[in-house]
């Protein structure tokens, strides 16, 4: 079974400019191994960004929502979710 689905795999993809200078990946095989190897993670809402961000040692507790989600790591997926990968 597949740890990311199509509309992670794509959105990394589209977007993967915004964290790294030059394209990672082209493939959703390729994105999926990417994001595997950088233990890239999947979660439902900004607090469980700015939690996972604390986790990481960064306090982003009293940014704003819109602060939070510009961090370059952070890509909306367009439902609701948020990919988070550590450049």
């Amino acid at each position: 079974m597949r740890e990311f689905d199509d509309a992670v795999l794509e959105c990394f993809i589209e977007n993967q400019s915004q964290l790294f200078d030059e394209p990672v990946c082209e493939t959703f095989e390729e994105a999926e191994s990417f994001l595997e190897d950088c233990m890239a993670v999947v979660v439902e809402s900004v607090d469980e960004i700015i939690e996972f961000f604390e986790e990481e040692g960064i306090d982003l507790e009293d940014s704003s929502e819109e602060e939070v989600l510009s961090q370059a790591e952070v890509f909306d997926v367009g439902d609701g979710r948020y990919l988070i990968v550590e450049g």
